[in-house]
Parts: C-alpha cells; sequence; structure tokens
C-alpha cells in the first residue's frame, strides 16, 4: 500500500544529488581576485588576453589559484589569488604590464572577490549565488530618461533631411516649421504639395504625412508613426544602457547592474563602490564622435615616420595601436549621427549602416565627392582622449545614408556600431532615486540574515520533532532538503541575493513546514476515525495533497503578480518566493512520503506510528 516504485526513489535520489552539488560552491566563500576590463569602449577583453597575463604573472613571480574568462555583456577575465598580499602584488603587476601609460589606460585593473569553489565544482559550472547590493554593499541609482527629449532630438534631424530632400528635387516650399512632434511644410499650389508629398513619403519612413489646404496654400502636416515613436525610445533606451556600461567601466566595477526598468527608467547598480561623487561624475560625462579624412600623402608618412606631425594633422591610434595621420577637418560629428546597424552587404558580408542628419550629410557629401579613394577616420573622444574605431575607404559619394565596409565578423560590427551610436547619450537622464550602503552595513545584513534563518530552522525543527515525534523528525528532513533545493536553484540560475531575498527563503520555509502539518495532522485525523496505520498514512497523504496544492497555488499567483508588476527588490523577493513554492511542494510531499515508505511501507502488520499523541473525541488514547 505504502511502497513507491524504484523509479521516483532515483529520480529524489537525483534530485538531492544535484541540490548538493549546486549548493556547495556557497559553502566555500569567496577569495580574493583582480578582475581585467577593457578600459575603453574600442578595445575587447577575449581569451587570447588570458596567455598575456599568465607571462606578466610568471614574470613577477606570482601563482593564481586560477583564472576565469567571463564573456558576459562587459567580458572580463578574473585572477584568484591565495591571499590579500598575493592581491595586491598582482594588481600592481597587472597594472604595470598592460597599462605602460598611466595617463592612457587601455585596461582597467580592479580588485574583486570570487568564488573559492574546487575546479571539479566550477567544470561542472557549479557557482555559489551573487550577492547583491544591500548584501555587498555599493551605490543604487534609479535613472529617468526624458523621452520627449529624444522625440525632440529625432524631430530636428528629420526636419533638416526634409529640407535637403526637397532641395535636391528643386521643390520650393513656402516654409518648413517644426509643431511640437509634427513637421509642417507649406506650398503655394497643390501640385507642387502633391509632388513634395510623393519625395517626403519616401524619404521620411518614420512619418505619416497629410494634405491640409491653408487657405489658398496646401499645408503637408508630418507626424510620427506610433511604431516609429516606440522604436526611437526603444533605441534610445538601449544606446544610453550601452554607454552607461562603457562609462562604469572606468570605475573598475567587478559586477555593475545596468538594466531596464518599465519603459523609461534604468537601474545603475556598482557594488563595492563608496565614491557617490566620482560614480555621478563618471556617469553624467560626455562623449563625442568625429570623421576626418586620414592623411596618406607621402610628405605626411614621411614626416610622421621622423617623429613628427605635419601642420594640419593631428595623430591617434586604432584599436590594434597603429598610429594614425587624421586632418583637423571636422567632416561631421557625433552630433550629426541618427543611426548605426550591424549588417550584410550584396555579398553577404558584414557591414555597418550609418544615418546622419541633414547637415551633415551635406558636408559628407561634398567631402566625399572629392575624395574617392581615400580613407575616412571615425573618431571616438572620451576625457578628451581621441581614438580611431575604423577607417574604411571612401568609395563613391555618400549622402545621408552610407555603409562601413571591411573585413569585419558580425561581431565586430555589432560591437561598433554599439559604440558609434553610444558615444553620447542618446536623451538626457535624471537621477530620480539614490541609495548608497556601505560594505560593513552589508556584512551585517549577511550576518542577520543567515542567523534568522538558522534560529528560525532550529525553532521550527524542535517544535517538529516535540510534538510529531519520529513523522516531525522526517518534516525537518524534507525541510532541509527543501531548503537545498532552493539554494541549489538559484545558484544555478546564477540569481542575484538580495534582504528581501533572505526574507524569502525564510518565508519558504514557513510554506514548506506548513504543508508537513497538514500532512501529519491529516493522518491523525484518519487515526482517530479509526482507520490502521497504513490505510491512514495512504490517506493521509492522498487528502493532503489537494489542500497542499490550493494553497500553494494561491500564494504562487500572488508571487507571479509581485514577480510581473513589481520591480528592484520587490522583484528578488518575487523570485525566490515563486521557486522556494515550487520546492517546498517536491519536499513536503515526494521527499516526505519517500522516506514515510522507507520506514513503515514494507511492515505488513503496523500497529501503530510515531506521530505524537492522538487524541480520539471520546477522551480515550489512541
Amino acid at each position: 500500500m505504502n511502497r513507491y516504485p524504484l523509479w521516483k526513489y532515483i529520480v529524489i535520489a537525483v534530485a538531492l544529488a544535484v541540490g548538493l552539488l549546486y549548493a556547495l560552491p556557497n559553502v566555500f566563500g569567496e577569495a580574493p581576485a583582480v578582475q581585467v576590463t577593457s578600459g575603453k569602449a574600442t578595445i575587447k577583453v577575449d581569451g587570447s588576453m588570458m596567455n598575456r597575463i599568465e607571462e606578466l604573472l610568471k614574470k613577477a613571480n606570482i601563482t593564481p589559484t586560477g583564472m576565469f574568462f567571463d564573456n558576459g555583456q562587459s567580458p572580463s577575465i578574473r585572477v584568484r589569488l591565495a591571499d590579500d598580499d598575493a592581491q595586491t602584488k598582482t594588481r600592481i603587476a597587472l597594472e604595470a604590464g598592460l597599462n605602460p601609460a598611466a595617463d592612457d589606460k587601455s585596461y582597467v585593473v580592479a580588485l574583486n572577490l570570487t568564488e573559492n569553489s574546487p575546479r571539479w565544482l566550477n567544470a561542472i559550472h557549479a557557482m555559489p549565488m551573487y550577492l547583491g547590493l544591500d548584501l555587498r554593499g555599493g551605490i543604487h541609482f534609479l535613472m529617468q530618461v526624458d523621452m520627449k527629449a529624444a522625440l525632440t532630438k529625432r524631430i530636428d534631424a528629420l526636419t533638416g533631411d526634409a529640407r535637403t530632400l526637397l532641395r535636391d528635387k528643386n521643390i520650393r516650399h513656402a516654409g518648413i516649421v517644426k509643431s511640437g512632434n509634427a513637421i509642417e511644410v507649406s506650398f503655394n499650389d497643390a501640385e507642387t504639395a502633391a509632388r513634395a508629398k510623393a519625395v517626403l513619403e519616401d524619404g521620411l519612413t518614420e512619418m505619416n504625412i497629410v494634405a491640409q489646404a491653408d487657405g489658398a496654400s496646401t499645408k503637408l502636416v508630418a507626424t510620427f508613426r506610433p511604431e516609429a515613436i516606440k522604436l526611437v525610445q526603444d533605441n534610445a533606451l538601449k544606446q544610453n544602457i550601452s554607454t552607461l556600461h562603457n562609462r562604469v567601466n572606468q570605475l573598475g566595477v567587478s559586477e555593475p547592474v545596468i538594466q531596464q526598468q518599465g519603459s523609461d527608467r534604468i537601474v545603475v547598480q556598482l557594488p563595492g563602490v563608496q565614491d557617490t561623487a566620482k560614480a555621478k561624475d563618471i556617469i553624467g560625462r560626455t562623449a563625442t564622435l568625429e570623421a576626418r579624412l586620414v592623411d596618406d600623402s607621402a610628405e605626411a608618412t614621411a614626416a610622421a615616420s621622423n617623429g613628427t606631425i605635419p601642420f594640419g594633422d593631428d595623430r591617434f591610434t586604432d584599436r590594434n595601436g597603429i598610429p594614425l595621420l587624421v586632418k583637423k577637418q571636422v567632416i561631421f560629428s557625433g552630433d550629426n549621427l541618427t543611426d548605426a546597424q550591424p549588417g550584410f552587404d550584396e555579398n553577404q558580408q558584414p557591414d555597418i549602416n550609418l544615418n546622419v542628419d541633414a547637415k551633415g550629410a551635406r558636408a559628407l557629401r561634398d567631402t566625399t565627392r572629392d575624395n574617392i579613394g581615400k580613407r575616412m577616420a571615425l573618431i571616438l573622444f572620451e576625457k578628451g582622449k581621441g581614438e580611431v574605431v575604423t577607417a574604411p575607404t571612401i568609395q563613391s559619394e555618400l549622402g545621408n545614408r552610407f555603409r562601413i565596409t571591411g573585413r569585419f565578423t558580425p561581431s565586430e560590427t555589432t560591437d561598433t556600431s554599439l559604440v558609434l551610436r553610444s558615444g553620447s547619450l542618446a536623451a538626457p537622464m535624471e537621477i530620480i532615486e539614490e541609495r548608497s550602503i556601505g560594505p560593513s552595513l552589508g556584512k551585517d545584513n549577511i550576518t542577520r540574515g543567515f542567523l534568522s534563518t538558522v534560529y528560525g530552522f532550529a525553532a521550527i525543527a524542535v517544535f517538529m520533532v516535540v510534538y510529531y515525534m519520529l513523522f516531525g523528525v522526517i518534516s525537518v528532513v524534507a525541510l532541509a532538503s527543501n531548503l537545498l533545493f532552493l539554494i541549489a536553484l538559484l545558484s544555478m540560475l546564477q540569481a542575484t541575493l538580495t534582504l528581501p531575498g533572505i526574507a524569502a527563503i525564510a518565508l519558504a520555509l514557513g510554506m514548506a513546514i506548513d504543508s508537513n502539518v497538514l500532512i501529519n495532522e491529516r493522518i491523525r485525523e484518519e487515526l482517530r476515525q479509526g482507520r490502521s496505520p497504513q490505510q491512514a498514512i495512504a490517506e493521509g497523504y492522498d487528502r493532503a495533497f489537494g489542500t497542499i496544492i490550493d494553497s500553494n497555488i494561491t500564494t504562487l499567483i500572488a508571487g507571479l503578480a509581485l514577480l510581473a508588476f513589481g520591480s528592484g527588490p520587490i522583484r528578488g523577493f518575487a523570485v525566490v518566493h515563486c521557486l522556494g513554492i515550487l520546492t517546498s511542494i517536491f519536499s513536503s510531499v515526494f521527499v516526505s512520503r519517500g522516506i514515510v515508505n522507507l520506514v513503515y511501507g514494507r511492515k505488513k502488520k503496523l500497529a501503530s506510528v510515531a506521530i505524537g499523541q492522538v487524541w480520539r473525541p471520546d477522551g480515550a488514547s489512541a
């Protein structure tokens, strides 16, 4: 009656083994480490950097305990060390080797902490949970993006494009004005307006263009399409997030969190950073992009080889550190760039498609017409220093839309287009929420959260053992397995554990033991009604299952609502809460019954069960 088939025990055993393996890294804690990330938008950190770092460490007689490459949104290399002294020496050695010029750093070398797990755990990708800002300490910003300014910037660019389109087709108008998020173009007669409407519809694909009678004249009113408004706002948000990632790298933050919240807000969390003023300065600084002609003349090359920069030229380096002479005259700047997207040319080779506004297009057209076959450099300026992103060859006269081709890989075109778009913020941002949490407070939060969970678990265990005897012990084992499954799941998902998450773990323990209480009381109820012990166990679990599912589903609905509509700490609580409900159902029903079946299931003549005192309605003891 109370026997599990073998496959169910195998499932429980495998679940416990996997849970133990993936929860184990959290026991080992963290070790001191040094993190290397890119210090410039045009420099990438990849796996090949590990060989260079190993050589620098060998020269400094430093033996790391591990080295790892993280190919995330901000790729980095972490060197794990044995103690704090080795961490300090490693940082000095890597700083000197990777950044020979102190005033022009290509890489950010920062102190960090990394998991201290054995290599065999890392081999199966068993990693500890990441600690959130309130547990590690740092700075939290909530930033509001001015979407109206993004639309205004785009409408300004389109107004200039409209003038250029009509001038190129020799269509005379009586005036172009911007009215809010609309462009109004006046004409003296309807025939000219009809010609202009066809031209503008072909050139301004983002706009709806409608002709309106204005007395004796005709007026064309161009307004954004609904999907175009959403696209402009989404691009502004993505560009701002990309720009913030580039800027935060300058702080040397180990695990920055920069993510979208809602439709117009960005959350920036900088663990370990305590200088709020410096963080605001880095986040709020500006970068610019400029296009200039490359000076490849023989005279300029000869002068550069002698260490002399010719008059009218500037000297910059490209992504590979190769020096390049460019002319001082700026063709267009980042303010004229409206979009940059990766794509493919007619030969299915990766390229980058660029759009500039009317002013930039006019300058670009005039310059490229007379310089076909020469190279044009795109230079990114940050903190007063310029670096060549790319220097393609001009193949034909260019207008407001052109493309950059070369020996790009698809990933390079994506990265470079992001760099070009993220030279400056697409829309202004305002800090509407700011929090700073000290490292000592973070450690105190960890200690208090850990102790509260341990004390709560111990109190529950004592009560269950005293009140339900052996069934109480089984309930405590099931509760411990629930905690094991929950921590393992959070570690496998690489979730961020925050203070609300610890509260959710404590709540999950209460929810899980509540299910066991329902089961135990149901078994007692069956015994009171005169059922045999084996029958009471079977019916107790079966009849309690429906109640457990109902109560957990209603709680899960509330958790999903918090997950869908909440933000920040509320979402962190909701994630742990929802996962805890799923693990509690498995542990309280399947694991608990599996243990009961092992203890009592093979006994054909079972006289009694150790489930505490069972009181009959008539007062006689069971």
